[in-house]
């Protein structure tokens, strides 16, 4: 039904028409008490007025921006201001579009690395963790590796490093976190850091802790390992002179901060390396970045491997 007459009054057809919504929707809506009919005609049909059209696409819009029918009738009955209902309807989409992100990112983790049923449940149940479960991690893993060792200043700072999984973590985040866990939960990569936390403990009885703690060392240190990178990406041999200068450097520098002989902490950091040398010691601070958001940060072990190459010519093995 149109129009009613010259009154301008609608019927149910002509309102659906006006609002570009159905019939059956308007009638639900009617039905519900949100769209309250002005009259009614002696038919029994209901006849709406210009309040109702435009009380009608007030509905159409808050339903759009989806807010449910419950809340609508709270603002209709002015029980609620549009201004609070924005602010409490806002709230509320960021923790679903936080949710769906999150989603997303386990989907895409879990297509790039094609796992199994029982791998996606675990992907999911990883990706869902509070920072609270997330630190227990890391906790766990620190609590077992340096057990009863009296480690240096570094290994203690390494213990305070937390995983900080954003709320809104981008999928390359999502798989860094997948495969820190399984990092820290290797029982291979355990005993390795086990390993590394007794040699922190030598390092703190014998004092040279405190040199590798020094920006000198740090500062040495990457001198060397500059001259490393840019050896290998010239194609220069470990074992040529230009080695030698490299490792004279370091030495002198170490056995200044060190007081100690020429080469004697540089053949000790040599056979430290050689013990420890695994690409999946630097793999835990690759991923930590990730997961944190830090710069990225490069591999150097190719460096490390032929500064030591470049040792191990001077002094031997």
């Amino acid at each position: 039904m149109g129009v009613n007459g010259d009154n301008g009054l609608y019927g149910i057809g002509e309102l659906a028409r006006l609002s570009g919504l159905t019939v059956r929707t308007i009638r639900f809506y009617s039905d519900s008490g949100l769209l309250p009919p002005a009259e009614r005609t002696h038919a029994g049909y209901r006849l709406y007025d210009i309040a109702a059209l435009t009380r009608l696409k007030f509905v159409r819009t808050l339903r759009e921006l989806g807010v449910d029918l419950p809340t609508v009738q709270r603002v209709l009955a002015r029980e609620l201001t549009v201004p609070e209902l924005a602010a409490e309807h806002a709230e509320a989409l960021d923790v679903q579009i936080r949710a769906l992100r999150l989603r997303r990112a386990v989907l895409r983790a879990v297509a790039k690395r094609g796992s199994s049923p029982k791998e996606l449940e675990m992907v999911h149940e990883l990706a869902r963790m509070t920072e609270e479960e997330r630190q227990r991690v890391l906790d766990e893993f620190w609590a077992e590796v340096d057990a009863g060792v009296q480690g240096s200043e570094t290994a203690a700072w390494m213990r305070t490093v937390r995983a900080d999984l954003p709320d809104d973590p981008s999928p390359e985040q999502v798989e860094a976190w997948i495969e820190f866990v399984e990092l820290v939960r290797d029982k291979d990569f355990r005993a390795l850091v086990r390993r590394m936390a007794e040699a922190s403990a030598v390092q703190r009885e014998n004092g040279t802790d405190k040199v590798l703690a020094t920006p000198e060392w740090q500062e040495a240190m990457q001198a060397a390992l500059t001259g490393a990178a840019e050896a290998l990406a010239a194609g220069t041999a470990p074992d040529s002179p230009m080695g030698a200068e490299v490792v004279r450097q370091l030495n002198q520098a170490l056995a200044a901060l060190a007081e100690r002989p020429n080469g004697e902490l540089f053949r000790q950091w040599l056979a430290e390396f050689d013990t420890f040398d695994d690409a999946r010691a630097e793999r835990y601070w690759q991923l930590l970045a990730t997961i944190n958001g830090w710069p990225p940060r490069p591999s150097q072990r190719s460096a490390y491997q032929w500064l030591a190459a470049a040792g191990r010519a001077v002094y031997g093995k």
